[in-house]
């Protein structure tokens, strides 16, 4: 279980913020961007994902298992073999 934390919010230029202490941001692993969520009535704060976390371990995976390979076959059109110096 948690301990909970009372604070306020605080004017911050023309937004509103809160003070999240050093402990729980060290506890949280939480460092730099991070997500906010509205969950019913609860403010939810979470470390930001990134959009391509993971995709190079999953391409070597893929690679290791062979299945990075074309799915259809690579034909030349007529201009690609006239109009192209290979």
């Amino acid at each position: 279980m948690s301990t909970a934390i009372r604070t306020r919010i605080i004017k911050i230029g023309n937004s509103q913020g809160v003070r999240i202490p050093k402990l729980l941001l060290e506890q949280s692993g939480i460092h730099t961007e991070v997500e906010i969520a509205l969950e019913g009535d609860h403010l939810t704060i979470r470390q930001a994902r990134h959009p391509r976390a993971g995709w190079e371990q999953a391409f070597a995976q893929m690679s290791q298992n062979y299945d990075d390979l074309l799915l259809d076959e690579m034909s030349m059109a007529e201009w690609d073999q006239v109009e192209w110096d290979w």
